[in-house]
């Protein structure tokens, strides 16, 4: 089974960036789907965006539509999330997944349950 190691978090302030990766073991990261999670205190874990095994179409949710970019090299084995203009609203663990099935939309691609393998978290922080 593939193993997921995300790395890249920390405490940042507001209008900073930051690149968040996504390390896959023992598995070819080209035949999965990938996404990333986040969780806040107290809240469910929330969808914020998935790139196609061939990285032809992605997908952002609204609260992070212009401002997160996610990115993959297959050859390297890793995905990226890169995060301009934090807002403090941002703040939350970020959790990267994957799944071997194919991207069959966004409604498909927001649920959680979709994923099979996660990654351990990395806490970022945005500071007003």
């Amino acid at each position: 089974q593939v193993q997921l190691v995300e790395s890249g978090g920390g405490l940042v302030q507001a209008g900073d960036s930051l690149r968040l990766s996504c390390a896959a073991s023992r598995g070819t990261v080209s035949i999965y789907t990938m996404g990333w999670f986040r969780q806040a205190p107290g809240k469910e874990r929330e969808f914020v965006t998935v790139v196609t095994k061939s990285a032809d179409r992605t997908y952002y949710a609204d609260s992070v539509k212009g401002r997160f970019t996610i990115s993959r090299d297959n050859a390297k084995n890793m995905v990226y999330l890169q995060m301009n203009t934090l807002k403090p609203e941002d703040t939350a663990v970020y959790y990267c997944a994957a799944t071997e099935r194919n991207y069959r939309g966004f409604s498909y691609a927001t649920k959680s349950s979709v994923y099979d393998y996660w990654g351990q978290g990395t806490q970022v922080t945005v500071s007003s």
